[in-house]
């Protein structure tokens, strides 16, 4: 392995190299170069990491060229995989496990007409200007919030300050401040989830 390839699994290449619509705050750690290799957005800025985030590796930065995603202060990003098209804000000490998909978008149509019409405008010689609309709904998770390993937390929900979502879950809804959810669809834990 040659040093600059050792440089871009391990957090120590050239953050200059980054998209310029993504700004960084103060020491921010990321491991791995290829986290931003689905990065597209075109917003000014279209990704912000607050002060202190750490990016470990298997993160992937998947924005849309209309995206904003927003990761506040002293949060760990473990190896969430975000698909944003228009709006994911992540609060501060928010905690990111493995696997977990965070989206704001289905990403295609629900109704089978509109589906099979971007099927065949996003097919090898479509029109791609002819696929429907993608319905978007920001993605909003406050400060101190702890998600667990592979869980989804789909588009239009909101997840309260100091929430505990539990490994697995599938979050379709707002989660209120301070609580612990679990299962698919998540719903309120009485005696916490397993760990």
């Amino acid at each position: 392995m040659t040093t600059d390839e050792w440089d871009e699994i391990s957090g120590s290449w050239n953050y200059a190299d980054l998209p310029p619509t993504v700004k960084l705050g103060e020491s921010c750690w990321l491991e791995r170069k290829n986290s931003f290799a689905l990065f597209r957005s075109r917003r000014e800025p279209g990704l912000t990491l607050g002060d202190r985030v750490r990016v470990c590796t298997w993160t992937a930065f998947n924005v849309e060229p209309t995206g904003l995603l927003e990761v506040g202060d002293d949060s760990t990003l473990v190896g969430a995989v975000f698909m944003c098209a228009e709006h994911i804000q992540i609060g501060r000490r928010v905690i990111v496990s493995y696997n977990v998909t965070i989206a704001d978008s289905d990403f295609h149509p629900i109704d089978p007409k509109q589906r099979k019409q971007d099927a065949i405008a996003s097919a090898p010689g479509g029109d791609r200007s002819q696929r429907p609309a993608l319905v978007t709904r920001p993605v909003i998770i406050e400060d101190d919030v702890r998600i667990g390993i592979g869980a989804i937390v789909l588009k239009g929900v909101r997840i309260g300050k100091g929430a505990f979502i539990g490994a697995g879950s599938v979050v379709v809804s707002d989660v209120p401040a301070g609580s612990i959810v679990a299962g698919n669809p998540a719903r309120p834990c009485t005696n916490g989830p397993r760990r």
